[in-house]
């Protein structure tokens, strides 16, 4: 969390002369807060606080956005509520659309579905943007089933077609509620709205909703239209083979999961990380593969260099113990960096 902006010192200026009300200042302010760095995102609030002391302070509505993002990014939730503050005192909040969906994405990224709600009610011309910004709040914060009756209520009330960042939310809501029937249909939706050419080429392109489909019908049972999703796309990254593998070894697919991840570090030369050592171990553990999970278990460590945990641990452990080798977990336990929990 940053520090307070009322309780941090301003970084000096003497070398840096900005003009307040020029547009260089407002650019710089949000090149600092789209940097995703979390001391340049810091050093976004500071300016903002110090172009709005200043005798002629840019216009808020290009300025605050920018700080808002930073704040965000931050989940610095009591700078962002001075900000809203501001806004409202400024009447921009909840007046002003894109500085209404910048506090719409604050207090979601604050954890603080509730609040953002009650703003999302009080937006008087409400683009697509703040739909699936108010959408994302929801889905992203647990309340899959509000984020849902809410895409229902832009379809019916709004007259707004969804983009592909509502469907991808959407697809998120469908994944945590382990609705099928609303994944399938949105998945048609999607393929309807934004095909693009026809085919759903256009959509088969795209990553991020490719590995949400996936996602949603792993969490949902369907393995065969998982991997059917998995299987055309035609660029996935270290998501993409995550999401498939656990979809695989979370129902008792054993031995596709472990083909899968050795295709992919064998043939595809991608490189696992920790999550996906402890998805295959898994498998493993449900199939009785001992020799395949001792094997695992040591590339993890001399071929990746991935840290031994507790989790990984106690998945070798299972393995082991399950399978009737007793002695042999209990010297995997003994040899432990860290020291065993209940479980283990």
């Amino acid at each position: 969390m940053a520090p307070s902006l009322a309780a941090t010192p301003l970084p000096s200026t003497a070398s840096h002369r900005l003009d307040p009300s020029s547009s260089s200042s407002v650019q710089l302010l949000r090149s600092l807060a789209r940097s995703r760095r979390v001391h340049l995102a810091h050093r976004a609030l500071l300016l903002f606080r110090s172009l709005h002391a200043s005798p002629s302070p840019p216009p808020p509505h290009f300025s605050l956005p920018a700080a808002l993002s930073a704040a965000s990014f931050l989940a610095a939730l009591p700078e962002g509520r001075q900000l809203h503050a501001l806004a409202a005192k400024l009447a921009l909040a909840p007046a002003h659309t894109v500085v209404a969906n910048s506090l719409l994405h604050l207090y979601a990224s604050c954890g603080l579905p509730d609040a953002a709600i009650a703003l999302f009610r009080h937006i008087p011309a409400k683009s697509l943007v703040t739909w699936n910004t108010a959408i994302d709040a929801l889905a992203s914060n647990g309340d899959h089933l509000g984020a849902l009756g809410l895409f229902r209520e832009m379809q019916r009330d709004a007259g707004l077609a969804p983009d592909a960042y509502t469907v991808q939310s959407v697809l998120t809501a469908c994944a945590g509620a382990g609705s099928l029937s609303l994944g399938v249909y949105a998945h048609a939706l999607l393929l309807r709205e934004l095909g693009g050419d026809g085919d759903g080429k256009a959509v088969s392109r795209d990553l991020l909703i490719n590995n949400s489909l996936v996602d949603l019908y792993g969490k949902c049972g369907a393995v065969d239209l998982a991997r059917q999703v998995f299987d055309r796309m035609p660029k996935r990254d270290i998501t993409s083979w995550n999401l498939m593998i656990l979809t695989l070894a979370n129902h008792w697919c054993v031995r596709d999961s472990v083909h899968l991840f050795d295709r992919m570090t064998r043939v595809e030369s991608v490189v696992p990380n920790a999550i996906m050592f402890v998805a295959v171990l898994s498998a493993c553990n449900h199939g009785g593969m001992v020799e395949e999970g001792r094997r695992y278990f040591e590339r993890m460590v001399s071929e990746f260099g991935i840290r031994l945990r507790i989790e990984r641990y106690g998945c070798m452990v299972d393995i082991l113990a399950r399978a009737g080798f007793i002695e042999e977990a209990l010297n995997v336990v003994s040899g432990m960096n860290c020291r065993p929990d209940a479980i283990i």
